[in-house]
């Protein structure tokens, strides 16, 4: 699982910078861009709840949404393969290939 912190349902990107010998992230599933860094892990996560802390502030002063909306269809890039196995699955157990991979998708978050 790639490196992330959570907080008050929001999730956190970690990365290091080698060249700058620093940790940094930013805030993910929103619609605007919030950073945080720092040189130690204990200050990495104190600096993204800051910025969490702050980000919903701002969203509450000026009224904005705070995640992204989605709208409930994405494009997904699999083997062809795959595709096909999935297709004649999702036709044997009557169903629709979308029905499919919202079921999977579905277990596979209950699984997290």
């Amino acid at each position: 699982m790639k490196n992330t912190l959570n907080y008050k349902g929001f999730i956190g990107s970690v990365n290091y910078s080698d060249e700058d010998q620093v940790l940094y992230g930013k805030i993910e599933g929103i619609p605007d861009l919030v950073t945080y860094e720092s040189t130690e892990v204990g200050d990495l996560i104190k600096q993204f709840k800051i910025s969490v802390d702050e980000y919903i502030e701002s969203c509450k002063h000026f009224k904005k949404p705070l995640l992204k909306s989605f709208k409930g269809s994405f494009n997904v890039r699999i083997k062809p393969e795959i595709h096909q196995k999935a297709a004649m699955l999702a036709t044997m157990k009557g169903i629709s290939l979308n029905q499919l991979v919202q079921k999977a998708i579905a277990r596979e978050i209950e699984a997290a």
